[in-house]
């Protein structure tokens, strides 16, 4: 069986920022709207912090899933299909 090739961190670091962009796009979703929405469950962040910490995507585990949690989407899809 052959091994797939370790993925660097910033190739893990793109994957997890597309997925975010992508669910936020699915939902026509700005940074600022899910800023607010962040906002409505204690997770204070400006536009501008929200926009700059996607777009590194080091962000905690913690933050995606509250993130995906606000913007109301139940399941992700990990694979190109």
């Amino acid at each position: 069986m052959a091994r797939k090739p370790k993925i660097a961190t910033k190739d893990w670091q793109a994957k997890v920022k597309g997925i975010l962009k992508a669910e936020l796009k699915r939902r026509n979703l700005s940074y600022a709207d899910l800023a607010k929405k962040l906002g409505a469950i204690g997770i204070k962040g400006e536009e501008r912090n929200i926009s700059n910490r996607i777009g590194r995507g080091s962000f905690t585990a913690v933050f995606l899933v509250q993130c995906l949690e606000v913007i109301g989407c139940k399941t992700i899809h990990l694979e190109d299909e």
